[in-house]
């Protein structure tokens, strides 16, 4: 079943704002062609209306971000099928799919949290985001 997730950071200069929605299927009835293989046997499928290249990357993020977890959780494997991901563009930020991505893995699941975050720093007019001690965005590490 299809579940929402509605990610909001709030600031002075405005904020962030996306609303995810998703579900969790099994992988015994196959992958869909159009998934990416996450870790193991986690994966993550794309709606079929497509994304940018970034938010669908930044997403991506997200998952790794609880991969470890959702493998001891769920060693026989699972599909995180995404139906949309809606930005408004005053409130835009690629990175902000992570962390709707994120948010949306604790709420169906009892899994530790990543430190995935996003503060901002007024004095540099900037948002900044923090991926917990061992996650480096798209990096070949081990974790």
């Amino acid at each position: 079943m299809i579940q929402a997730f509605k990610f909001r950071f709030r600031c002075a200069s405005g904020g962030l704002a996306v609303d995810l929605r998703a579900e969790a299927c099994g992988t015994d009835a196959g992958i869909p062609a159009h998934s990416v293989r996450i870790h193991r046997k986690i994966w993550l499928g794309l709606p079929a209306s497509g994304l940018y290249w970034k938010d669908a990357a930044w997403l991506a993020f997200g998952v790794s971000l609880n991969a470890h977890a959702l493998c001891e959780l769920l060693p026989e494997g699972i599909l995180v099928q995404v139906a949309s991901l809606e930005c408004p563009l005053s409130d835009y930020r690629s990175e902000a799919a992570a962390l709707a991505m994120d948010g949306w893995l604790h709420q169906q699941f009892a899994v530790r949290s990543s430190g995935a975050g996003v503060t901002y720093d007024p004095a540099q007019g900037r948002f900044a985001f923090t991926w917990g001690q061992t996650a480096q965005p798209f990096s070949d590490a081990p974790w």
